[in-house]
Formats: structure tokens, C-alpha cells, sequence
């Protein structure tokens, strides 16, 4: 069974930083795209970055350059480090694994694979 844990969200000011992470099981890596999403309070979901099967790493635009995704050496823990975060970031970020996965607005499948239920991050002016 696939398990995706999250960890990390907090309160911060604008343009601190913050790495969440989220611990995966239940499959092998590499098996699966495994992603950072977050969710906006108004329900918009946006997948912000992809680790691809393929070995790949894909992000939105709207965080290329201030987002990192990377994962640890056993390969079952997957981070977001985020620079310079803004107000507007603030949301409930989560991870989520399945076979294609896609970055940008509006991507978030959820009736297709595991989706984690995420960590808030709030970001104040």
C-alpha cells in the first residue's frame, strides 16, 4: 500500500524559506512520478514540480528559480525547499505519486494515484 507523509509547513514572513519534506512507501522508486502540489484555500490545485520516471525533474513556471525539489539518497524521501516565498504561496502542499503526472494549474488527478493529504504553509506580508 502507498503511504505519502508530509512534513515541514509552517508560518513564515515573506521572503523566507522552507523545505518540506515528504516521506513515500509501498512502491519502488522510480516506479512511479512522484510530485509537490499544493492546493490554494479557493480549491485551485497546481502540481509545482515532477520527479519523472524517467529521472527528470519538471516545474512550474510559477516557481522555476525560487522552488527545489530533490529527494535523499535511499530515494524514498522527496523535498521542496522553497526560497523567497511570498503571500501569494501560501497554501496546503502535499505529495503525490502516479505514473504520469503533469506540472501547472489544474493538473491535480486526484481520482488517479496517491495523493497525500499535505501541510499547511502560510506565508505573512
Amino acid at each position: 500500500e502507498v503511504h505519502l507523509a508530509e512534513s515541514g509547513g509552517d508560518s513564515v514572513r515573506a521572503g523566507e524559506s522552507l523545505t518540506l519534506s515528504c516521506i513515500t512507501s509501498g512502491f519502488t522508486p522510480g516506479a512511479l512520478d512522484v510530485a509537490w502540489y499544493r492546493q490554494f484555500r479557493g480549491g485551485d490545485c497546481e502540481v509545482l514540480s515532477i520527479f519523472s520516471r524517467g529521472g527528470t525533474y519538471y516545474y512550474a513556471a510559477e516557481v522555476e528559480g525560487r522552488f527545489t525539489m530533490s529527494r535523499d539518497s535511499e530515494k524514498t524521501t522527496i523535498y521542496l525547499q522553497m526560497n523567497n516565498l511570498k503571500p501569494a504561496d501560501s497554501a496546503v502542499y502535499g505529495c503525490a505519486a502516479d505514473r504520469n503526472l503533469f506540472v501547472g494549474r489544474g493538473r491535480c488527478r486526484r481520482e488517479s494515484g496517491y495523493w497525500g493529504q499535505g501541510t499547511q504553509v502560510t506565508v505573512s506580508s
